[in-house]
């Protein structure tokens, strides 16, 4: 008498299913995961600029010709780091843009500490601005 080898059609679709349940929880979950890791690279950049402009406003007791308020489009793979507009003696904005896979978000921070997210198309459903003042948004839901 000859045993069987192999699998039957059954079995095999079984684990078809089965990869392909995973796959639809762990490739979002995946994805979530690595956008939170490039938000990280916005806020934390944002943070060091801030307080090269304050060591330099402590120096020069003005924000004009501020060289971390310069538009800056190579540090970072995923933003576009400038101020929002020339900075003046006593004020600055300085933001984040999201390019490429980040596209839709922008983050900022001005001379008083005061954070804000702005998130729009075409960042990905789920993610939307902070109803809380004064955060930036790092998690789905408008987490801060």
């Amino acid at each position: 008498m000859k045993t069987p080898q192999g699998f039957s059609l059954i079995e095999l679709m079984i684990v078809v299913v089965i990869v392909a349940i995973l796959s639809a929880i762990a490739i979002p979950a995946y994805t979530d995961y690595v956008r939170r890791a490039k938000i990280s690279d916005a806020t934390s950049s944002l943070s060091t600029k801030r307080v090269k402009i304050e060591q330099f406003f402590q120096d020069n007791r003005t924000y004009v010709a501020a060289p971390d308020c310069n538009a800056d489009t190579a540090s970072s793979q995923n933003f576009d780091f400038s101020c929002t507009a020339a900075a003046t003696a006593t004020a600055y904005t300085l933001q984040a843009v999201g390019k490429s896979t980040m596209a839709g978000f922008t983050y900022t921070i001005d001379q008083s500490g005061a954070k804000a997210t702005a998130i729009g198309a075409p960042a990905p459903s789920g993610w939307t601005a902070a109803t809380a003042n004064n955060c930036w948004v790092t998690k789905r839901g408008g987490i801060c």
